[in-house]
């Protein structure tokens, strides 16, 4: 060990966001999203924890209490891999990134966002919040691959970054000179929405249901291109239902983060400035 080496302490006590400050204290060793952090990583050869969260989140706190105050998984993160720490509210651009990778490869996302990155910052594997039993048979599965099976995580890391290049690349046509949205990408997207559509409750998916305000405008959006009423009726399923339903505070006014049901009954107890202010375009 090289007494020196800064990833082997906690660094967040420098950083300029209240968010990270609050694990400053943490037994982890986290550091800022820095080249230095990622250099540290090739120079021991252990991939990056990067946990991306933000001060409001609910279960940023609760994984924070379970797992990063906790001495032993601790351990385990600070012999196996530089920890990574970021404020998604300060570095959106990477928040941007990895939620991409973590919604292909889960198909969902949200926050904690907990990825596993080689050390040049491709990730292999992503998932969001985990409890303490289950983080530490990730992190156990994920040190014995990057011992055991290197090619395969290198081989994965490549796919994944190729996937969402092309993805990306796939989404815009040149048009006078300007990128627009291909339409053919809008409508498989439109499809895909639709079939996963609620249609007894309203809202897309299975509990926790979020009020997606970007979902629900790109259908009304389609509605527009193409008068197509199924996109239409999708948003007044789901409209009408969080109307009516617990998600919706009928003293206060506004919507909670998400319903803990899928039949938005029961909120999680938490309004969100930019959920409402999404809305209200809706």
């Amino acid at each position: 060990m090289n007494p020196a080496d800064p990833s082997r302490t906690n660094t967040l006590g420098l950083a300029t966001s209240p968010y990270l400050r609050q694990h400053a204290d943490n037994p982890v060793h986290w550091q800022q999203w820095t080249p230095e952090a990622l250099a540290a990583a090739a120079a021991r050869d252990v991939p990056i924890l990067l946990s991306v969260g933000y001060a409001a989140c609910h279960w940023c706190h609760v994984m924070a209490h379970e797992s990063f105050a906790d001495h032993e998984v601790a351990a385990a993160l600070n012999a196996g891999f530089v920890c990574v720490k970021v404020d998604r509210e300060e570095r959106p651009d990477i928040d941007a990134v990895y939620m991409n990778a973590t919604v292909a490869l889960t198909g969902q996302g949200g926050w904690p966002m907990t990825c596993f990155l080689t050390p040049d910052g491709r990730p292999f594997f992503c998932g969001t919040y985990y409890t303490k039993t289950d983080f530490l048979q990730v992190l156990s599965a994920v040190t014995e691959a990057w011992r055991d099976r290197r090619d395969d995580v290198e081989e994965a890391s490549d796919r994944i970054a190729g996937e969402l290049r092309a993805m990306t690349g796939t989404f815009w046509e040149q048009t006078n000179g300007s990128p627009a949205l291909v339409p053919a990408v809008c409508d498989h997207a439109v499809a895909a929405l639709l079939a996963g559509e609620d249609k007894v409750n309203g809202g897309f998916g299975d509990a926790p249901k979020f009020p997606s305000a970007a979902v629900l405008e790109a259908l009304l959006r389609n509605y527009e291109r193409t008068k197509s009423p199924a996109a239409l009726e999708a948003v007044e399923r789901a409209g009408g239902a969080m109307a009516r339903g617990g998600i919706y505070d009928q003293l206060a006014g506004g919507f909670a983060r998400y319903s803990v049901d899928n039949a938005w009954v029961v909120p999680h107890f938490e309004k969100m400035l930019y959920d409402n202010a999404l809305l209200l375009r809706v």
